[in-house]
């Protein structure tokens, strides 16, 4: 059973920076893909971003392409999402989310932005983005 655990939420000024961290461990955790989803209060939990088991393919939402970048530290079995010029619009919590890939070299196969895949929850980090 894997535990993921977030951090590096906090309460930011728009146009301002983040970098969350995910840290996972139990085993084989080279066989998941890990996610970033968030939610907002009284919305939906949504993805965010995506990374492949190996850390060589990313997704990441339309929305936040141009501002979210997600990587990971296979070393230190830890997922970032660097997040920057941040809007009031991104205020959430945010989780991340393991996806078990059987082949982690098929990772277009898998629907990354569907919540039911993921076996695996952080407990969330809380975003705040004033104005």
């Amino acid at each position: 059973q894997l535990q993921l655990e977030e951090s590096g939420g906090d309460f930011v000024q728009v146009g301002g920076s983040l970098r969350l961290s995910c840290r996972v461990s139990g085993p084989r955790v080279n066989y998941y893909a890990i996610g970033w989803f968030r939610q907002a209060p009284g919305e939906e939990r949504e993805g965010v971003a995506c990374v492949s088991p190996n850390g060589q393919t990313t997704t990441l939402r339309d929305s936040v392409r141009d501002r979210f970048t997600i990587s990971r530290d296979n070393a230190w079995d830890t997922v970032y999402l660097q997040m920057t010029d941040l809007k009031p619009e991104d205020t959430a919590v945010y989780y991340c989310g393991a996806l078990y890939m059987h082949n982690p070299n098929y990772y277009h196969n898998y629907d990354v932005w569907q919540k039911a895949n993921y076996e695996y929850w952080g407990q969330g980090t809380r975003v705040t983005v004033s104005s």
